[in-house]
């Protein structure tokens, strides 16, 4: 068995030079022609980002079936269960060892006594009470050969017991088997695969020193983009998929990517999952939340309906977000609605207090989250201490959320040239937590408390009295290839203290990638959209030697206003802009350069399901030169 799983490690190293290839092989095959066809993940069932229930921030390893069950319990009793929230996930702790020689898993039988099945073990009694109360089941695994209990975790007791192979309870090398046994044997809706087992199991780690656990190669690390194996990494999520579509071919499934933000993850996580982790674990600390929540707020453009961002879940119930901090508390729900996050609570429903529970029922703050548009919220005023976020619904509403991040109260001006409505017209404003209703033209101001996110649905005239500007819309728009050539760390992502090694050490620096990224209303780098001197508050953002996808909703003309950026450090280079409709070239540019006026574009994009914006330019470092798609509209 050794050199059995010695020679199949060996092939993977193998294969990891034929993925640059291939790496190389697409990039030679000219990523910016078009394709006429959605890139962005659409397998599973993820119209909406999904809601439930997640073992792991109320027990960690800790779990068992009573725990599990009356949970799920809770969320029916509750009424939570009929409000949308339905997936009940199993985190790390329930496995007891691996099977030699034939790989089986084995469940931990003291704590999961339903899995004893004769002489077998398995979880189909467990996710058959489940979906008998109306509900979905979660398991989790790993990328690796371990876990990150088994990498982090004091517990000893919770941990995997035999020998160093029987130990071995990740995916790696039985990714067929694994999920073959998770959803076609045991029946699981929903996987969630950690990447701890690709990043602390090197050969210098203490515990593979000891002999404890035997040595994988890192081709992950959490603090440089530059030291992680993309490819390898993506090529292990291709082979999970490969199984999930075999064993589920249905579609009935969803994929948890969590790398944690590690590897630029940020930016390709929407084309291999469901939703992908954008940072780090959350804690129940106010810092944290302004870590996760920035992770993910500038990256509208990198959600869509069946692949979301995830800042991780909800921490409400513990810490600054108990039933002793309701403003921050209601702010954790709020901002994790307004950025499409999974609403997955994590707190021990069965000992909740109600007044929490009232916070996860909120029905009117729900329903933004699960918008069937599956647009983002876009930020229209961003300071350190106090951003304006606003979001298109599908009815033609807007949800906006006022969000205080300090501890000094602060009176904020709302406009509506922030919400794309008319200044001339009214617009009526709904308090989605105190259900109070208000109205205003022009202007109005808000008084907003420490830590305090208000949050409103909000009704009134368009800016655009016909069609749609893209960036109202980010649901729908695809950044296919978004220039970066060198991804570099966000330094917008607040740095938070007290992280897993407390104060050791030199601090959190920047490790997030993804600075340069597609935006909407913003350049890459956040500046205002501006070419030639000519401000833009609405557009499109982008690096050049880019590719935009767009699905189109029966509009029948893009317009828009193309050019460099005035942000722009290289003045040398030219950028062609040109307009796709299902692959046949509908509109061109000429060659513009920094300094140019913006030319104008229009398309006839009628009959067209995808609609494809490409800035082509001679250029080899697309860092130095954003470019502008001004007012890019889709008009009826």
């Amino acid at each position: 068995m050794q050199k059995q799983q010695t020679l199949r490690w060996q092939s993977r190293l193998a294969l990891i030079p034929l993925l640059f290839a291939a790496a190389a092989s697409h990039a030679a095959t000219d990523p910016l022609a078009p394709t006429a066809h959605w890139s962005a993940y659409t397998a599973g069932r993820a119209p909406t980002p999904p809601m439930g229930w997640s073992s792991w921030n109320a027990f960690a390893t800790d779990i068992d079936e009573a725990k599990i069950l009356g949970s799920a319990q809770r969320i029916v009793d509750s009424g939570l269960a009929a409000k949308g929230y339905r997936y009940i996930n199993i985190d790390d702790g329930w496995a007891l060892r691996r099977q030699v020689p034939d790989g089986h898993l084995v469940i931990r039988p003291d704590r999961f006594p339903s899995s004893v099945q004769g002489g077998a073990s398995t979880f189909r009694p467990l996710t058959d009470k489940l979906h008998a109360m109306g509900l979905k089941a979660g398991i989790y695994s790993d990328l690796g050969r371990n876990t990150c209990s088994q990498a982090y975790s004091s517990q000893s007791a919770d941990l995997p017991k035999g020998s160093v192979l029987e130990r071995e309870i990740g995916l790696y090398g039985h990714i067929d088997q694994d999920i073959a046994l998770f959803f076609k044997d045991w029946n699981f809706d929903f996987i969630k695969v950690d990447g701890c087992g690709l990043r602390a199991y090197g050969a210098s780690d203490q515990r593979v020193r000891s002999g404890e656990y035997r040595a994988l190669p890192p081709v992950l690390d959490l603090e440089s983009v530059s030291r992680s194996n993309i490819p390898a990494v993506q090529q292990e999520f291709t082979q999970i998929n490969a199984a999930l579509q075999r064993n589920k071919p249905d579609g009935d499934f969803l994929l948890s990517l969590c790398v944690w933000g590690a590897a630029d993850v940020r930016q390709w996580g929407k084309n291999f999952g469901n939703i992908s982790r954008t940072s780090d674990d959350i804690r129940p600390s106010w810092n944290r939340l302004l870590s996760n929540f920035d992770s993910a707020v500038r990256r509208e453009l990198y959600g869509h309906p069946g692949s979301w961002n995830d800042p991780d879940m909800l921490f409400i119930g513990a810490g600054d977000f108990d039933a002793g901090h309701l403003v921050e508390a209601r702010s954790h729900f709020s901002l994790w609605a307004m950025l499409n996050a999974p609403l997955m609570t994590g707190a021990d429903l069965r000992t909740t207090p109600q007044a929490l529970l009232d916070i996860f029922g909120n029905a009117d703050v729900i329903a933004v989250n699960q918008d069937p548009a599956g647009n983002q919220a876009v930020l229209a005023y961003d300071a350190d201490d106090l951003q304006i976020l606003v979001k298109q619904l599908a009815n033609g509403d807007k949800a906006v959320a006022v969000f205080n991040r300090g501890f000094t109260p602060i009176d904020a001006d709302l406009t509506a040239e922030h919400l794309k409505f008319r200044k001339d017209a009214p617009v009526t404003l709904t308090d989605l937590w105190t259900k109070a209703g208000s109205s205003f033209t022009s202007e109005t101001r808000l008084r907003v408390a420490p830590r305090e996110t208000r949050i409103f649905r909000a009704h009134g005239s368009r800016m655009l009295a016909q069609g749609w500007y893209l960036s109202e819309q980010p649901g729908s728009v695809n950044p296919a290839v978004d220039g970066v050539t060198t991804p570099q760390a966000d330094p917008t992502v607040f740095r938070s203290s007290f992280g897993w090694s407390g104060t050791k050490g030199a601090g959190e620096r920047p490790m997030y990638a993804g600075w340069g990224g597609a935006r909407a209303d913003s350049t890459p780098y956040g500046q205002t959209l501006r070419i030639a001197g000519a401000p833009y508050p609405a557009g499109i953002g982008i690096l050049a030697n880019s590719r935009l996808e767009v699905r189109n909703h029966d509009a029948r003309q893009l317009s828009v206003q193309v050019g460099i950026d005035d942000s722009a450090r290289d003045h040398a280079h030219a950028v062609t802009f040109m307009i796709y409709g299902d692959g046949k070239l509908l509109a061109t540019s000429k060659p513009l350069r920094w300094g140019q006026s913006a030319q104008a574009l229009t398309a006839n994009v009628a009959g067209a399901k995808i609609v494809e914006l490409v800035a082509r330019s001679d250029a080899k470092d697309n860092e130095q030169l954003p470019v502008s798609w001004g007012g890019a509209a889709m008009q009826p």
